[in-house]
């Protein structure tokens, strides 16, 4: 205790010390406590001279803005202007703060220039400008400087050279002037979330050279912050034309969503955890999800290619209300979130109803009238929690309840709706008793001959109708299932279900068909794995190769432990296929070193690959890569016929998806489908 004492006075005195060497500054001396309450503890004469005459409400005051500044801050130097009152004149301080601390005790320095009377302060600045005119003026990328209402301010020499155009006379035009018709949706997009305060980027943009033609152009949007306000950006341009794409194309993938360009739920956890770091002591901030009615409906009596465009078109309408306090991001499938800052619950109410009369107006689709409402649940910081899971959940709890009240309104999050919610604690409970009380089904997802259009095989699918809940998607329950344990006992269960069903078959006399069961990688790994696969099938005395393991990349961590549970699962003679490949981060040298029959190409890569050139280019190749090694390909979630035409080509043998059939039911798949296979 002795020695804590003693270091906090040594940082204190050390720091007083100092700030005596140079008396002509303004300095105050300032430290925190535990409580995080900040007291002034050392003004210098220069202080009190400004402050002249010494009033104890200016040091207040002066006191409460540093106290602003400094609460949740926890850099160890940072500069920022502040205005206080003198004798009834507001006088802006820039101030310079430097922090010193031990563990135990947190002391700041605090350098006071007067904006309009310091030479150091002029000097500094006259410092800063020439070195960003040097860094923007000899810039080996071209940039251009562009105001916040996307009026042309300035361009350095290398975009002159490269586009073609004297600067004087760009400069005033809006910047839209230089950008293709078909490039222009994405580019106001990037602009609007740039504004918002996050540097933004943006793949291809056509901008047009003096001549006419338009170069591919890759562009990163700088926001240009004055005083703690985007009051502009920065255009970084990149010609792309010859050169490779793929490093900018992973990150734009890894931040951005493909359908709508909007930021994505990576991005929206990076930013709102930002945002709640930065968030200065006053301030609140809303985290407002969307989640559209009865879309599903859409995308089935429509199809998927109709939801997609539905989708983009209400993007561009709630891409209206990104602006310097708002920022938008697409969640998963028919799911928005918008993160708002510095708006009051009622703000934030009358910016949620301007969204719910935006999106119930009609949309039209080649010349077809259609409505899509909308429920929103609102969470606000702090008042509603201080991180982001907190709000992010609670806000999911407030959408939970608008839905189940009527949905096309808005929810905020209320202290009792915790009752009402199935949080994962309730949750865990019911999936506990779901084998007990039967509420567990398997679908079946048929596999299609992409030559022949025939169906002898399915992927087991499991689902599950819960009393309470409803249908819970498997992307809810799957991961707690696997988090708790009881993957164990579902998997089991799935395991026995087919085999029986394939006993059923079998004794029907139908042709022999095969079902393809998802194996958790807790599963694969446990002892005697293979050993439990053949106790089942001895059980039902089933054919081995009816019945097809399909493990993830995920779950051959262990490379020799790997190869003996494959190895003896060969040796049974069921099938062996890879699931979601191309999506883990294990070595290709597995493919030659293990006995798989069957690689599952990844859904991802299959999406838009009728439009993705590079998607394409990875599907093929996977199958080119497995025919080589003498596996069979499957593809997964193919939703087009374009998709079809580009897979047969490559000569990939089966595929599954939406085009095809859902996943359903045993009983659908006995009157529909038995009879063919």
């Amino acid at each position: 205790m002795h020695k804590s004492s003693k270091t906090k006075l040594a940082i204190s005195d050390y720091l007083i010390n100092l700030v005596k060497e140079n008396p002509f500054i303004p300095v105050l001396v300032l430290k925190q406590d535990e409580q995080n309450r900040f007291s002034i503890i050392y003004v210098n004469d220069a202080t009190t001279s400004i402050l002249h005459p010494f009033e104890q409400n200016v040091l207040e005051e002066l006191s409460n803005q540093l106290q602003k500044l400094l609460f949740g801050n926890r850099k160890h130097e940072f500069h920022q202007n502040i205005p206080f009152t003198i004798q009834k004149q507001l006088y802006i301080y820039h101030v310079s703060i430097s922090l010193l601390e031990d563990g135990i005790e947190r002391v700041y320095g605090v350098t006071l220039y007067n904006n309009t009377k310091s030479e150091l302060e002029k000097s500094r600045l006259k410092e800063y400008k020439d070195k960003y005119l040097s860094l923007f003026n000899n810039n080996l990328d071209p940039i251009i400087s562009v105001c916040e209402d996307g009026n042309i301010l300035d361009m350095n020499g290398i975009t002159s050279k490269i586009l073609g155009y004297d600067p004087k006379t760009l400069v005033g035009l809006s910047i839209e002037h230089l950008i293709e018709e078909n490039s222009m949706r994405n580019f106001q997009l990037m602009m609007k979330q740039t504004l918002t305060g996050y540097a933004t980027e943006m793949q291809n943009c056509l901008i047009q050279h003096v001549k006419g033609h338009f170069l591919p152009m890759y562009i990163k949007a700088i926001p240009q912050e004055t005083n703690n306000t985007v009051s502009g950006l920065h255009l970084v341009l990149r010609d792309i034309a010859g050169e490779s794409e793929d490093q900018e194309q992973l990150y734009y993938l890894a931040y951005h969503d493909q359908l709508t360009g909007l930021w994505n739920r990576r991005a929206l956890k990076e930013h709102l955890r930002d945002a709640l770091a930065n968030a200065p002591f006053d301030s609140e901030i809303s985290v407002i999800r969307i989640d559209l009615d009865r879309f599903k409906m859409i995308n089935e009596s429509l199809g998927y290619s109709y939801g997609d465009e539905l989708l983009k078109k209400i993007t561009d309408r709630l891409s209206l209300y990104i602006d310097k306090t708002s920022n938008l991001y697409r969640q998963s499938g028919d799911e928005f979130v918008f993160i708002v800052i510095n708006k009051s619950r009622d703000e934030t109410s009358s910016f949620a109803n301007r969204i719910l009369i935006e999106l119930s107006k009609p949309l039209y689709l080649d010349h077809q009238e259609y409505f899509v409402t909308a429920s929103v649940g609102i969470s606000m910081y702090p008042f509603d929690g201080k991180k982001m899971d907190e709000l992010l959940i609670k806000a999911d709890q407030a959408l939970y309840v608008a839905k189940d009240r009527g949905r096309a309104h808005y929810r905020f999050y209320q202290e009792q709706m915790n009752l009402a919610f199935p949080n994962d604690a309730l949750m865990e409970s019911h999936l506990r008793r779901a084998i007990e009380k039967e509420e567990f089904s398997i679908h079946y997802q048929p596999q299609v001959n992409l030559v022949t259009g025939e169906i002898n095989s399915f992927e087991a699918l499991l689902r599950w109708n819960n009393r309470k809940f409803g249908y819970v998607s498997p992307l809810n329950f799957i991961p707690l299932a696997e988090e708790s344990g009881m993957i164990m006992q579902i998997g089991e269960w799935v395991l026995e279900e087919v085999c029986k069903q394939l006993k059923y078959w079998q004794e029907k006399g139908y042709r022999p068909v095969r079902i393809a069961v998802n194996i958790s990688p807790k599963q694969f790994i446990q002892d005697n794995f293979a050993m439990k696969i053949n106790e089942k099938i001895q059980k039902y005395d089933i054919c081995p190769s009816s019945l097809e393991v399909e493990i993830t990349e995920s779950a051959m961590t262990d490379m020799q432990d790997t190869f003996t549970t494959l190895k003896e699962l060969k040796e049974i003679g069921v099938v062996i296929s890879i699931d979601d490949f191309g999506t883990g981060y294990s070595s290709l040298s597995y493919l030659k070193k293990y006995p798989i029959d069957i690689i599952k190409i990844d859904q991802s890569f299959i999406k838009d690959m009728e439009l993705d050139e590079k998607n394409a280019a990875i599907a093929t190749t996977i199958i080119q890569l497995a025919h080589s090694l003498g596996m069979e390909v499957i593809a997964e979630g193919v939703e087009k016929d374009k998709q079809v035409e580009i897979l047969k080509s490559a000569n990939c043998q089966k595929a599954q998806g939406y085009l095809f059939s859902k996943p359903v039911s045993i009983e659908y798949i006995n009157k529909s489908y038995m009879q063919y296979v």
